[in-house]
């Protein structure tokens, strides 16, 4: 099979690489090693009540232990969402001795956009120029004057709703109207505001939509989002860009295809396609193309290219800096702050809005002003009232207790925290010597840890959660300044780097790896830095704006 282009991996910013380069003309197989699921049909449990499930929404504990005992860490793995995860036992990784990493995985069509939190947010310059600034990692070979375009071309297309802040450091964008704060959110963001008037608190920008485009339905503030959705109210592959690249004709979708290598002509120096195995049967097939891109996922994606380790490049598919797998990278996040908010007895909200709230970074901006750590820090969180669950936890009987339970309860803010995670060479990825899956690929082993600059950072944003909070008016009830184990934010990036030189640095500005003209790797792992915003957005901007670099590069007949 012959293609222009192949795409592997058909998440986030599989999608938008399929939908760019289909809708330029190419002809493009795009490749996902896990099952199909079609857009509304597809979403076995997303209309189903909790009678409806075997174990009432809460599943199988003892299924999880034994299949799932990493995804079902993650917030978003339920009982209905649970066939949106991959199954831990049949999908293994390694871990270094010292490292404790938590990797979330979505193997099937349309990946981790089925199951994602659609927190959507622009990177700004005291983002792409940290590294340069304090000297960790490399520097990025862009700014953001040269990404804005592209971030106005994805959230147009797939629609994010938020409020304009004017905030150098979180961008504002082409928003949908967004979703109101609640009143103790609003009283909570003029508090905070009159006393720094820095700091300030506004509606998560998020990709549902607030009204509808493209011939997707507007949310319905269920927030039910990983189970799938029919009405194409928030953003994933399956109702936006997918549909958009298949409208093109140009586009050939295979399933259950886990590639195993991308083939590499020496004495061209290019790629010319890639191998896969058939997930069901084991048949083994290969397809060639003009151009290949990897949007596998981060890790995964420099698990191919370490896999595809040749004569020419023993060490890893473009790999001459020997910086391929280093410098991995996840957020550093906790919970900072809890506080019950008291005065809003008598207030109460309806529906079930599918964004939280977040407070843009503040430190380490145009002064120095954080405790041991050179980058910033941001939160998320939101208040929310207390349901009858609350009984759970109070003790009581009969039918006073429960008449009790029948009104909303107390008011309570959570505010966590997501530090920027600094780059290191010792957080890396590599292939096990010794295990291999069970289609005899060696396993991705990880080691990571969090440092000193991720831990004062942490410390610093307890603090200053529980200072805003309490001014506020709330009673501050718990906090940590401990991260969870890496992975946990579910942001991890890096490992092919973006970079000046290719001596230091797999890729080039565009995405565009430095020994291989015609490879391109425009998911997670061509970060540089990690911000402390989520990443997901950039993601796809970098991948809107390679496509076109490629399309252009293959029309002068470059590649």
């Amino acid at each position: 099979m012959q293609f222009d282009a192949i795409v592997v991996g058909s998440g986030i910013s599989g999608g938008w690489a399929a939908k760019e380069l289909t809708e330029a003309g190419l002809k493009v197989l795009m490749l996902e090693r896990g099952r199909d699921i079609p857009h509304q049909t597809g979403y076995d449990t997303e209309m189903k009540t909790p009678w409806e499930m075997p174990f009432r929404g809460s599943g199988d504990a003892e299924k999880w232990a034994r299949d799932y005992p990493v995804q079902m860490l993650n917030r978003h793995f339920t009982e209905y969402t649970e066939n949106h995860f991959v199954n831990d036992r049949e999908n293994p990784y390694q871990t270094g001795a010292a490292t404790d990493f938590n990797w979330f995985r979505s193997y099937n069509l349309g990946g981790r956009s089925l199951t994602w939190g659609r927190q959507s947010y622009r990177w700004s310059d005291y983002d792409f120029a940290a590294n340069k600034r304090d000297g960790n990692g490399t520097d990025w070979p862009l700014r953001y004057a040269e990404l804005a375009p592209w971030y106005d071309k994805v959230e147009e297309f797939i629609g994010v709703s938020g409020a304009a802040e004017g905030l150098p450091q979180l961008p504002d964008g082409k928003f949908l109207p967004p979703w109101d704060l609640n009143p103790v959110e609003q009283a909570a963001r003029e508090s905070i505001r009159s006393r720094w008037p820095d700091r300030v608190l506004t509606v998560g920008r998020s990709a549902n939509l607030t009204r509808p485009i493209n011939g997707r339905g507007q949310c319905q503030a269920r927030s039910i989002c990983a189970r799938g959705c029919s009405y194409g109210a928030y953003f994933s592959t399956q109702s936006s860009t997918l549909p958009a690249a298949q409208a093109t004709g140009n586009l050939t979708l295979v399933t259950d295809a886990v590639v195993e290598r991308v083939d590499y002509d020496a004495a061209q120096g290019r790629v010319t396609g890639v191998r896969w195995v058939d997930r069901k049967d084991g048949t083994r097939t290969s397809a060639t193309a003009r151009m290949v891109f990897l949007n596998a996922g981060s890790f995964n994606s420099v698990h191919l290219m370490l896999n595809s380790a040749n004569e020419a490049m023993p060490n890893g598919l473009a790999n001459s800096s020997g910086v391929l797998g280093t410098h991995i990278m996840d957020h550093a996040s906790t919970l900072s702050a809890m506080a019950i908010m008291p005065g809003f007895e008598n207030v109460t909200t309806f529906g079930n809005r599918p964004t939280g709230v977040v407070i843009a970074r503040y430190r380490n901006m145009d002064d120095m002003d954080g405790v041991g750590h050179t980058r910033g820090y941001s939160y998320q969180g939101g208040a929310l009232q207390s349901g009858w669950t609350r009984g759970k936890r109070v003790a009581g009987v009969g039918t006073e207790y429960k008449e009790s339970l029948q009104p909303p309860g107390p008011w309570q803010v959570v505010l966590v925290a997501f530090a920027d995670c600094v780059p290191r060479a010792t957080n890396r990825l590599t292939l096990d010597p010794t295990q291999t899956d069970a289609h005899g690929i060696p396993q991705l082993k990880i080691d990571f840890a969090f440092g000193a600059e991720e831990l004062a950072a942490l410390t610093q944003a307890k603090e200053d959660a529980a200072q805003m909070l309490t001014h506020a008016g709330g009673h501050v009830i718990m906090g940590f300044d401990r991260p969870g184990a890496g992975g946990s934010a579910i942001h991890e990036m890096g490992g092919a780097r973006m970079g000046w030189d290719p001596a230091t640095s797999v890729l080039n500005r565009f995405s565009q790896a430095h020994d291989i003209p015609n490879l391109f790797v425009t998911d997670g792992a061509q970060m540089s830095s990690s911000a402390c915003q989520n990443p997901s957005l950039t993601y796809m901007a970098l991948t809107a704006r390679a496509a076109d670099r490629a399309v252009g590069l293959l029309k002068q007949g470059v590649i």
